[in-house]
């Protein structure tokens, strides 16, 4: 595959995974209101826990889905051979671990790299959110 091509692709795949993580993360903003109106009244310790909770799930579930589309694509380029090693290097790429005892040949690695940037950036957005709750629920907060 030519070099413009994995760039290409490779940047539709970010691209598309960074609209899928900010729409989750755009939902679960609203689920988070929607919940802490309705759980005005109870113990702060106890909404607070469940508020977390929800947002880790939204944040756990959109990485997945991410890992899953980026290994549908190596799988779709048949750039390895089977599902679970496309999700294995799928995990690993986009975690940036990087172990290297799964890698695509010349012909995709640039596309595999791809991969890296969408979990560093995914990772960034998750943890910039994570911050900006607990710094509205830490007790005194500023709003």
């Amino acid at each position: 595959m030519l070099i413009a091509t994995q760039v290409f692709l490779g940047s539709l795949l970010l691209l598309g995974c960074i609209v899928v993580h900010v729409v989750v993360l755009s939902q679960t903003i609203g689920a988070l209101r929607q919940h802490a109106e309705r759980h005005r009244g109870g113990s702060s310790d106890f909404v607070r826990v469940r508020l977390l909770a929800i947002a880790l799930l939204a944040i756990i579930a959109s990485h997945t889905i991410q890992i899953w589309m980026f290994a549908f694509s190596v799988m779709a380029m048949q750039a390895l051979p089977d599902f679970e090693t496309a999700i294995y290097f799928s995990l690993v790429t986009y975690t940036t671990l990087g172990y290297g005892d799964v890698t695509l040949g010349d012909a995709h690695r640039i596309f595999g790299a791809f991969g890296a940037v969408t979990g560093l950036l995914a990772f960034g957005l998750s943890t910039a959110f994570l911050v900006g709750l607990f710094g509205r629920m830490l007790p005194g907060q500023q709003q």
